[in-house]
């Protein structure tokens, strides 16, 4: 008998690779095929995937602070995926079609966890028909095909329902540890798959609360305890990476779902269409042919059942508990207002088991031929809807809407982009201005391309706005642009594109032919703002300093209160040039302190890159066309240069050799044509307004969002923290610069060097309620409900009529489980909002 039983679990194991072989070489003959480009999300999913990659080169798996970056590098989406596909591509190597490869192991979780629950729910038999028919439903295949993250949260939430059933039907049978740890697995699959999108809580929310529901009701006290222990269990997966993000992953949810909702044309919910909407697209998700042959089996079984009277028990019992996934999972995924047909894809795998079960019931001397009939003309679809073999005829009819073949035209040109970029600027950082947005030419996949040539180029959308077009060209040195269609596009990108185009500030670097018969130009500016070049020795020899300030052009006369051109020319050895930051103070000649300003930056503006070829040893001479900003109040008189070069790497500073160089500040001069002002300049005159409170911070907000495009990985953030460190330890009383350095390590999310910043701001700015405001908010984010409420203590005794400090104090006492407090706070911000 023991042998019979293996012999069948060998016989089904086998049957399952044989499907998941089948599904895998015509999906990897898909990929094989296709030359196509990923789209915006496919692009974004890919590069964060190289984001985790080039994380797990070195990792430092005792360090708090790797371990905060690592889970900072998805902060609005979690990482799971990335991390596996991060992992298949360090051993199968970058790329689109390498990553692609983690849909085989989520195939086989999916294949797994059906023929599991078909075996607990129903029969072996059942549960391999259903594993077979989830290679072949059109909704699965066609996203196995998409590096989205569909296709994995329906595995993952499959795997997560069959733990779920696992435990719900043998707890009872099992001694109360077998059950616990039944329990605790359960757990671990569920915080799994939140860790691979947040939307797999829809799908498993009502059947984790009818399993509790049912617990308590018959007072299963011991069960009960294990569920909780389980769902505990989960947090262990999951817990880091939202108690890292939890801020964001709900502020951006708005735009996930209502303004993409909006933007998309979704039906409101107050509309049947909203609740039907998933309805009507299921037939082609399952295909007609694979709906209509498992309903009618049913519908003639149970005409059997009412004729005869003998109810299927176990298999009602069964059916009802798959009934509530699919009816719950149907109903908060309606409550959605943003609707696409992948979103429901996690409803697939089970409808799979209702359609096996369905087949099953086919009876007489025809049925075995119904079976396999339809399940061979299921195939026959899925291979006319994913390759041009004929057949449209036959998939308008019988599997309408999701034909998807591989992509056979003309490659595109993004790597000969990207190589073109990095070959005129080999030792920069490079921000690429993309401003078409078609699936084939955007932003995202730029950005793919130029992550996947190790990171040497970003690509970014700007010219959003009419009132940036202006700061987004001359912020940035290279730009992309197309004729014909432009895709999803702003009303100001136009603008822009003629300003590009049309302008004298950039020339046309190379052109090529695409695919649709378009041209797509890359436009390089005439007068870089960085430029780097090689030297064989340092131009002063008898220097002993590793950095050199070799030249100063400025005019003789500027003006106060205006962007101010400037050019700075450093020399070094690459490694210094690389690590540097220099603080540069411009100061008044006759030794009044108070009438200077300041230009501190990265050398290079923090854009030097390093490649394989580069010999950190040897000198190179950097250019920086940059603006610096004297205040509006200073007045005339001369004034001269002095700079202390500091090491990021080190942490070692000394003074750079002084040139001679002086210029007068003059109201009358001539206001001269400058760049746009460093980031951190820019910045840190954002930040001078954060004692004005919420009137400055959507201002605050909207520029930070601006100047982040210029820089996609920050860098500017750290340059500023590490300066104004510095110097703040020389003048500790600078209340301007205490505020940019908190501002600074809240955009980078380190808490705890935010909260002492911001103690510091407390202790400099009293007066000011929102400065407590601020080191409030910052013990929110960590879930440091008591110390924020002694924050705003002060800032409610200074003005208790802002709803700010009213908002987050019920914040502070709802975190501490203060109900009424909570409550009072909440009602006393409703009554200032709407006086």
């Amino acid at each position: 008998m023991l042998n019979r039983v293996r012999g069948k679990n060998f016989n089904s194991l086998l049957i399952l690779a044989i499907i998941w072989l089948i599904s895998a070489f015509c999906d990897r003959v898909w990929f094989s095929l296709d030359h196509s480009v990923p789209a915006w999300d496919q692009a974004d999913y890919l590069t964060g995937s190289l984001n985790y990659q080039q994380a797990l080169q070195n990792p430092y798996w005792f360090s708090r602070e790797w371990w905060l970056h690592f889970w900072h590098l998805s902060s609005k989406i979690p990482p799971f995926t990335y991390i596996v596909t991060a992992i298949i591509q360090k051993i199968f190597g970058a790329g689109p079609d390498q990553a692609t490869l983690v849909m085989l192991i989520f195939s086989a979780i999916i294949l797994g966890s059906v023929y599991g629950l078909g075996v607990l729910l129903f029969n072996r038999q059942i549960g391999l028909w259903a594993a077979g028919l989830t290679v072949l439903l059109p909704g699965l295949y066609r996203y196995r095909v998409e590096f989205l993250l569909d296709y994995p949260v329906s595995a993952v939430v499959t795997l997560s329902l069959f733990c779920l059933t696992l435990w719900k039907l043998t707890a009872k049978n099992l001694s109360p540890l077998q059950s616990l740890i039944k329990a605790v697995i359960f757990g671990l699959s569920l915080g799994l798959a939140l860790l691979v999108k947040q939307t797999a809580l829809l799908f498993m929310l009502i059947p984790i609360l009818g399993v509790i529901g049912s617990t308590i009701r018959d007072k299963y006290w011991g069960r009960l305890a294990q569920i909780i222990l389980g769902l505990s269990a989960s947090l262990l997966i999951c817990y880091p990476w939202y108690r890292t993000n939890w801020l964001l992953v709900l502020t951006s949810s708005k735009r996930a779902t209502i303004d993409s909702a909006i933007a998309e044309g979704d039906p409101a919910l107050n509309t049947l269409d909203a609740w039907i909407y998933y309805w009507k697209i299921l037939p082609y998700l399952t295909s007609w042919t694979l709906l209509l042959v498992p309903v009618v089996g049913l519908i003639l079984y149970w005409h059997r059942i009412i004729r005869k009277n003998y109810p299927d028990k176990s298999s009602l019992s069964s059916l009802i508990w798959l009934a509530i996934f699919l009816i719950g999972g149907y109903f908060l995924s309606s409550l959605n207002i943003n609707k696409d047909a992948r979103y429901i894809l996690p409803l697939l795998p089970v409808i799979s088991l209702i359609l096996a079960y369905g087949f099953s019931k086919w009876q007489g001397r025809w049925a075995k031929s119904i079976r396999w009939g339809t399940v061979s003309l299921g195939f026959l679809l899925m291979l006319f809807n994913m390759f041009p073999l004929g057949g449209s005829l036959i998939t308008k009819i019988l599997s309408p809407r999701v034909q998807h073949f591989p992509y056979f035209g003309q490659q595109w040109p993004h790597s000969q982009v990207i190589r073109e970029i990095s070959q005129t600027s080999p030792y920069l950082r490079t921000t690429l201005g993309v401003l078409p947005s078609t699936p084939e030419i955007n932003q995202h996949n730029l950005n793919y391309y130029g992550a996947l040539a190790n990171f040497q180029v970003y690509g970014r959308q700007v010219g959003t706005r009419d009132q940036r077009v202006e700061q987004d060209v001359r912020s940035l040195s290279w730009f992309l642009t197309k004729t014909g269609d432009q895709g999803s596009i702003p009303p100001s990108q136009p603008t822009i594109v003629n300003r590009v185009e049309q302008g004298q500030d950039f020339q046309l670097q190379q052109t090529w032919n695409l695919p649709d018969h378009s041209i797509l130009k890359l436009y390089h500016r005439r007068q870089p703002l960085i430029e780097v070049e090689p030297i064989s020795k340092l131009p002063i020899p008898n220097s002993k300093l590793p950095i050199q300030l070799d030249q100063v052009i400025v005019a003789e006369k500027i003006p106060p209160g205006v962007p101010v051109p400037v050019t700075y020319k450093w020399s070094g050895s690459w490694e210094q040039l690389q690590s540097g930051i220099v603080l540069i103070t411009w100061h008044s000649l006759d030794g009044t302190s108070e009438y200077q300003w300041w230009h501190d930056h990265g050398i290079g503006m923090g854009e030097l890159y390093s490649n394989s070829q580069l010999n950190p040893e040897n000198y190179y001479q950097v250019v920086e066309h940059m603006a610096m900003l004297p205040p509006a109040n200073l007045p005339v008189g001369n004034y001269t240069i002095k700079a202390t070069y500091f090491n990021r790497k080190t942490g070692k500073n000394y003074p750079i050799l002084m040139l001679n160089v002086n210029v007068k500040i003059d109201p009358t001069a001539i206001v001269q044509s400058a760049p746009e002002l460093d980031l951190i300049t820019q910045f840190r005159t954002l930040a001078a307004k954060l004692p004005q409170g919420a009137k400055a911070l959507e201002s605050i907000s909207e520029q930070t969002s601006r100047i982040n495009q210029y820089d996609p990985i920050q860098d500017y953030l750290v340059q500023t923290e590490l300066a104004l460190t510095y110097r703040l330890q020389l003048e500790p009383e600078n209340l301007d610069w205490a505020y940019a350095l908190a501002l600074s390590q809240v955009l980078q999310k380190d808490a705890q060097g935010a909260i002492a910043a911001l103690k510091q701001v407390v202790a400099l700015d009293p007066q000011n309620p929102y400065a407590y405001a601020y080191l409030a908010f910052v013990y929110l984010y960590e879930w440091r409900g008591k110390e924020a409420e002694n924050a705003l203590q002060p800032a409610l005794r200074l003005n208790p009529h802002l709803p700010e400090i009213q908002a987050l104090s019920g914040i502070a006492a709802l975190m501490q489980g203060k109900i009424f407090p909570a409550w009072h706070f909440l009602e006393e911000f409703k009554t200032l909002t709407r006086s």
